[in-house]
């Protein structure tokens, strides 16, 4: 017995087997989508139409929540349906919008149903899915007929009349009497004679008559005329009317106003002809590939002369799209919907040159949404993508400019209390070195530390310049002769060994720059180019008059057109590679070893171009050199300042009262010191409102004051207009290590400012006082 049981259960199962072999089967090849999914919504089975049409295969689906097909706003209809379907045991076919894969939506007529075990208890949700993208494209063209019918009838109102044998009118509608703006009284039994030219009204008869005697209807399209001269375009139709016996007793005409339907007309032909005319490069090819249509600007902008030359070669030959071509064709051609793809590719000429498009692509469809063939409508972007890119480097060069700009605000920061403590120690040591023997060894401390001082002010000075803060004095000038003025100190800066070149140009014309900024940029460079040179070699210097136009200025952005005075530094070294000089401007930048550059020189450089309105650039490659060109603005004047060479003189005393205003303690008692050791009687105020005060209670003249450019309370410039108020023969020297703009404008002087920076040597000071005092 046992052994017949174990027969019989085996027998179930195979059948079992078979019967779920032969469900899958038929689900799979089903036109139709299936699922189950467990009671908490995770996907137990799905056929192969389901995966497909989701974009997904069975094993990615397994085990894998229903939500993955619907957007944020279809869940709350699909908990809906489910929430119904738990309650009544199944949900009535509904159209839920899907999920492809690829993110787009799609609708899907759902029905579902609880599946339950033998007691009763439910097991699982079963729903069945038919794709209605056809039915819905269907739909909605047929709304669009319908819309586009009803816009046509809408604006082609109808006239109905009728007329007896003899052209008098039996019968007028309203339309017609709105025409003739006339009342039905007014018309009936008159003719057109009583209402239209008489040419015109002849003509009606005429057409009448060949009704009524040829028993047979008159159609026609002719422009009639309105009582109030309006023309407008009208579709004639009129019909012979009959009495019971046949006989024909009159006509009825039936008047369609077909005006807006010709404009209409119209506007389509002249669209059709825009689509041949658009500047959009548009195509279509069968689903081999094969090119069936071109439009005027596919063919001008590829360098055609007619379509026969592009009609029925593969598309691929013209869009840069083989490595794609199996994604794009899966995108856009399926047995079951429209595709569409949209990408930047590249389009070839017939002379085989490329440029940029981005291209849209999509499916066109039969009426049973079956693909058919494909539209691509491709517009050139190369202009949009030089400008991205000129946008790209324009970002790159505001960051630039930002980082540029936190460095200066750094400098600026630090470099009035720094340059106040270097004053103090750089003032006490030239102090202390005065009182010393010349045999003392202390002589040589304070000799270093004053070097290191130096040094110290000279790289805050540096970040000033690089940063457009350094306080200048910008004045005419003929580069030639401050260059030439230079050269000897150039050629001990770098050496016997490296040849020092110098090619002046002729006429030059004048600039306007400060004297120590040219020393700066021509140091620095000079400097640079040395380091540059493993061993012998030269360095040249060029000048020349040069205008910079419009496509030199596209080409080099952030330059402006003009007249220029060109500096070119030239040196045969090592070079540099891209990389390198795309960085070579920035501060504490420097490919040198560790200790041998402050990274400082070429920065100071770009930071003196910039300050006077210039433009600076380079090329340079690895093994070829280096070239330095800068372009500062001309400057029409006559009057040229002329170098003079700087010859060391005694220090200049004097014994003038001059009162000394310093909101730093210790910088305040040395300038005492120093003022008192020059001969002069001196008053001090730590503050601006005490050197009011005694400048009010001092009753004789006070010949000078010097005074910080930036304090608390009031600044320098504001406390020079208050005190010469008080006193109007008083003159003013500015000292500050950063003066804020208080006195410059982006660091330049005002015209006869006189200012001295700290930190100062005694002998400046000295000089600058007389300089004050005798202008």
């Amino acid at each position: 017995m046992a052994e017949k049981d174990e027969a019989l259960l085996k027998t179930m199962c195979k059948r079992a087997e078979e019967e779920n072999g032969r469900f899958k089967t038929i689900s799979d090849n089903a036109v139709y989508g299936k699922a189950i999914t467990d009671l908490q919504g995770h996907l137990l089975y799905v056929n192969r139409f389901f995966a497909d049409i989701h974009g997904y295969s069975f094993e990615e689906l397994a085990g894998r929540h229903f939500s993955v097909f619907h957007s944020q706003e279809q869940m709350e209809m699909v908990d809906h349906l489910i929430a119904s379907m738990m309650r009544e045991g199944h949900f009535a076919p509904t159209t839920v919008w899907h999920l492809h894969r690829n993110g787009t939506e799609f609708p899907m007529l759902m029905s579902g149903v609880l599946l339950k075990d033998d007691y009763g208890n439910p097991q699982c949700i079963a729903a069945s899915a038919i794709d209605m993208t056809a039915y819905h494209q269907a739909e909605a063209a047929l709304r669009e007929s319908e819309a586009l019918y009803r816009s046509l009838v809408e604006n082609l109102p109808q006239c109905i009349l009728r007329k007896d044998l003899h052209g008098r009118f039996t019968f007028v509608d309203t339309n017609f009497c709105r025409s003739l703006n006339r009342n039905p009284e007014e018309i009936i039994g008159k003719t057109d004679f009583d209402f239209y030219p008489k040419e015109l009204a002849e003509k009606y008869r005429a057409d009448d008559v060949f009704v009524i005697e040829n028993n047979s209807p008159f159609e026609c399209v002719e422009e009639n005329v309105l009582p109030n001269g309006e023309k407008i375009v009208v579709q004639v139709l009129k019909t012979p009317i009959h009495d019971a016996s046949g006989n024909v007793i009159g006509i009825q005409c039936i008047f369609s106003d077909i005006t807006e339907r010709k404009r209409a007309e119209q506007e389509i032909n002249e669209k059709a002809f825009l689509l041949d005319s658009s500047s959009a490069i548009i195509g279509t090819c069968d689903l081999n590939g094969n090119m069936t249509y071109v439009n005027r600007a596919f063919l001008d902008q590829l360098g055609f002369d007619t379509p026969g030359e592009v009609l029925r070669r593969d598309f691929v030959e013209f869009w840069m799209v083989q490595e794609h071509f199996e994604e794009i064709m899966t995108a856009l051609v399926s047995d079951r919907r429209q595709g569409r793809w949209n990408d930047e590719s590249k389009i070839k000429r017939k002379d085989g040159s490329f440029f940029d498009v981005y291209v849209s692509a999509v499916t066109i469809v039969d009426s049973y949404g079956k693909p058919i063939a494909l539209m691509s409508t491709s517009i050139d972007i190369t202009e949009q993508k030089r400008v991205e890119a000129e946008k790209e480097k324009l970002q790159t060069q505001l960051t630039q400019a930002q980082k540029m700009e936190s460095v200066g605000r750094l400098a600026g920061g630090v470099a009035h209390d720094f340059n106040n403590m270097l004053q103090a120690i750089l003032g006490h040591a030239a102090l202390a070195l005065q009182g010393l023997p010349a045999d003392s060894p202390l002589r040589e401390s304070l000799s270093e530390i004053q070097k290191a001082a130096q040094r110290s002010a000279d790289l805050t000075r540096q970040l000033l310049a690089f940063a457009r803060k350094q306080t200048v004095a910008p004045k005419a000038l003929d580069l030639n002769a401050t260059v030439e003025g230079l050269l000897k100190l150039l050629r001990r800066l770098i050496g016997e060994d490296i040849n020092l070149a110098w090619k002046p140009g002729r006429k030059l014309w004048p600039v306007k720059l400060d004297p120590s900024q040219v020393d700066q940029i021509l140091a620095n460079l000079c400097v640079n180019a040395r380091d540059a040179i493993a061993d012998v070699g030269e360095i040249t210097i060029e000048t020349n008059n040069t205008v910079l136009d419009e496509e030199y200025c596209v080409r080099h952005a952030g330059f402006v057109p003009g007249d220029y005075v060109l500096l070119v530094v030239r040196d045969d070294g090592c070079g540099m590679d891209a990389e390198t000089v795309s960085h070579l401007f920035e501060p504490f930048f420097t490919t040198k070893e560790m200790g041998k550059g402050t990274g400082l020189g070429l920065a100071t450089v770009y930071g003196a171009v910039k300050q006077n309105d210039g433009f600076i650039d380079v090329y340079s490659e690895p093994g070829k050199g280096s070239t330095f060109k800068i372009y500062f603005p001309r400057y029409k004047t006559d009057s040229i300042e002329v170098p003079v060479e700087n010859q060391r003189q005694p220090v200049r005393r004097g014994t003038e009262t001059i009162l000394l205003v310093e909101d730093e303690e210790m910088i305040l008692k040395l300038g005492h010191r120093i003022l008192v050791g020059l001969g002069y009687t001196v008053l001090v105020a730590n503050n601006p409102n005490k050197a009011i005060r005694l400048v009010e209670e001092h009753a004789g003249r006070i010949h000078l004051l010097i005074t910080d450019v930036v304090m608390p309370e009031i600044n320098g410039r504001e406390l020079f207009q208050r005190i010469s108020s008080l006193k109007p023969s008083i003159k003013c020297l500015y000292m500050s290590g950063y003066t804020a703009d208080v006195i410059a404008h982006h660091g330049i002087l005002e015209e006869g400012t006189l200012f001295i920076w700290k930190p100062f040597m005694m002998d400046s000071l000295a000089e600058k006082i007389r300089e004050a005092l005798e202008s």
